[in-house]
């Protein structure tokens, strides 16, 4: 029998009613998808004043790993552009670097971010810490290009969907545990953080077809971790098994209530508070996995992206000086200019 599980938003149901589903994947299953699961990024830079160009950095094991950089045109001359690192979602079986990248060229409009985004291996054919130590690379070749990529090193945002949500946090802790890079924020979007796939959530989007089951997490999890016992999983490839999530940067955390990853991001911020952190959650009452991704513009998924946006604005304005914090504080507006 079906476990209660909350409505789906009535727009998003009705879009959703004509994308085929399903409840399970498999190795044919994922052979067949694979080349469906990104788009072309070239629809997406037509009329932005942008400029791109393609890197690679190598993996832990010597494997050249491709990034993609996208820089508001004449970003290169300067040094104070934030930086958006972005890890892309596909449950760590499928995507590519170009994979949901319209969330972050979107705040390459907003705040004149420069986004990296990695080509990180995908499971089965990568395993274990792979994916996240190809992640974590990327990482490291931004920090050390920073002037040439005309950002701040101090505005260093990581980013991801989905499974690179879950990357995300990954790369965070590792950066956290050994010291650098600076990371100023992250952003984690429905992220797939724990292996276990035992939450309340997690049961009660089985059994039927969805956008993401936890059969289909099941199977990314299991093409992940190959022979790695449960109790050998690195925190840093489910991010949710980390005792300690003291020491992280600001988070935000946002997801749908129908969805499978629901209460184990919640979980996540909720063990960000209690060690002394600052985490921002937000739950979309109706949202489905991936569906501000999947359908932008519906009105559930505006408002989330919205949202997001206002938070990475507040995150990425500098400091007021002290004397406007003060007279803020006080209630006092400072006086205006004088007449010319």
């Amino acid at each position: 029998m079906t476990p209660a599980r909350p409505e789906l938003d009535p727009e998003l149901r009705a879009l959703l009613a004509d994308m085929p589903l399903r409840s399970e994947l498999d190795s044919e299953a994922l052979a067949q998808i694979r080349p469906f699961s990104s788009m072309p990024v070239e629809p997406l830079l037509v009329g932005r004043a942008v400029e791109r160009r393609e890197a690679t950095v190598a993996g832990a094991d010597g494997a050249q790993i491709p990034l993609s950089v996208f820089s508001p045109a004449g970003t290169e001359s300067s040094t104070g552009a934030p930086c958006v690192y972005w890890m892309h979602g596909g449950g760590m079986v499928m995507g590519d670097r170009f994979s949901q990248i319209d969330i972050p060229l979107e705040w390459l409009d907003l705040f004149g971010a420069v986004v990296v985004s990695v080509d990180y291996r995908l499971a089965p054919e990568a395993t274990g810490t792979t994916l996240v130590d190809d992640c974590y690379q990327g990482l490291l070749w931004i920090s050390e290009h920073a002037d040439d990529l005309g950002i701040d090193p101090a505005r260093i945002v990581v980013a991801g969907a989905s499974a690179g949500g879950g990357l995300t946090a990954g790369v965070t802790l590792m950066a956290r545990d050994r010291g650098t890079p600076a990371i100023a924020a992250q952003v984690l979007i429905g992220p797939m953080l724990d292996h276990r796939n035992i939450t309340t959530s997690s049961g009660q989007y089985s059994g039927t077809p969805g956008v993401w089951t936890r059969e289909m997490n099941e199977f990314g999890w299991r093409s992940v971790l190959g022979d790695i016992k449960n109790e050998q999983v690195p925190d840093y490839v489910s991010p949710a098994m980390a005792d300690d999530l003291s020491g992280l940067p600001t988070t935000y955390i946002d997801a749908g209530s129908a969805e499978v990853f629901r209460d184990e991001d919640v979980d996540y911020a909720t063990r960000i508070w209690a060690a002394g952190g600052q985490a921002e959650l937000h739950i979309w009452a109706g949202g489905f996995h991936g569906f501000d991704a999947l359908y932008p513009q519906a009105v559930l998924s505006t408002a989330a992206r919205r949202t997001r946006n206002d938070w990475l604005t507040r995150v990425l304005t500098p400091a007021p000086a002290d004397g406007a914090e003060k007279t803020a504080g006080m209630g006092i507006l400072p006086p205006p200019p004088s007449s010319p």
